[in-house]
């Protein structure tokens, strides 16, 4: 089966990014949000997006045009009953996410992919809340969607392989490059990345050394593009949290917990970049 038309539920940093990528890859799309306020939000900062890439010369103005021309929006889920392949791009929050594969199954076509975008929550379960899990599985892109070329194509015991095949050609067909993984928490990237990112915390919980010197030797030492502590501020500190939570409630091993540190920012407001101030200060609009 080939893919023709693309439908994503949720049009926040992560579905917009992939309806973005999707709408410019020459993909039919539409995305669904829950309110007509954060559909035009989400809309409107396609565009922005778009717009800055004509604006550096990394996009001509016609097709800029095309990639919207493609792109329409909707709040309601029916919309998505002629769509090829839909990836879900919701709230990490499985029981949301189960119902929600529950609903697309009886609302798209027999033959249509059903994927999710989720970094932390079971895939798995998603597949058996349908009567379609074969052809079930997760498509974890990476943010910002249109400048990471990095595609976690998650396979379950229930996914596939045929299922697999075209969602691969079809990450490709956006200009990204898969990569294959089994459903098990965290996957690839996030199951090596969150040790590390909680590992910076507790050196600096510790008193070993500054956040600055933390930051600066990692990027100096391992050629990282930027340290652990500001990759936190940009992830946002109650995001890492959350994802180190599910890793440990699955696999139970101390260096998934959040450090005490980590809980206590998110509990005082201090969640990064989104709120202004984390590990490092933001109000002034630069670290």
């Amino acid at each position: 089966m080939a893919i023709k038309s693309v439908g994503v539920i949720g049009c926040g940093l992560m579905g917009g990014g992939i309806a973005q990528v999707s709408s410019q890859a020459g993909f039919p799309t539409i995305v669904i949000e829950a309110n007509q306020e954060l559909l035009d939000r989400g809309l409107a900062a396609i565009k922005k997006n778009l717009d800055g890439l004509v604006a550096k010369a990394r996009l001509d103005q016609k097709a800029r045009d095309e990639a919207l021309s493609r792109l329409t929006g909707s709040t309601r889920l029916e919309e998505l009953k002629a769509c090829d392949v839909v990836v879900e791009a919701i709230t990490e929050n499985q029981p949301l996410k189960n119902e929600t594969f529950a609903r697309l199954d009886a609302i798209c076509p027999p033959g249509a992919l059903l994927a999710t975008n989720t970094s932390s929550c079971n895939v798995t379960a998603m597949a058996a809340a349908t009567r379609r899990p074969g052809q079930v599985l997760g498509l974890h892109f990476f943010n910002p969607v249109p400048l990471m070329k990095l595609v976690e194509v998650v396979q379950t015991i229930l996914t596939t392989e045929a299922t697999v095949k075209t969602a691969w050609e079809w990450v490709q067909a956006l200009g990204k490059t898969p990569v294959r993984t089994k459903d098990s928490t965290a996957f690839i990237v996030n199951r090596l990345l969150v040790p590390y990112l909680l590992d910076a915390v507790r050196l600096y919980e510790s008193g070993l050394a500054s956040r600055e010197d933390i930051d600066t030797a990692m990027k100096l030492g391992c050629g990282h593009p930027m340290g652990p502590l500001t990759l936190l501020d940009l992830v946002g500190l109650d995001t890492a949290m959350y994802v180190a939570e599910v890793m440990f409630e699955e696999f139970r091993e101390p260096r998934y917990a959040p450090p005490p540190l980590l809980k206590r920012m998110v509990i005082a407001g201090r969640l990064g970049r989104k709120s202004g101030r984390g590990f490092f200060d933001y109000s002034g609009g630069t670290a």
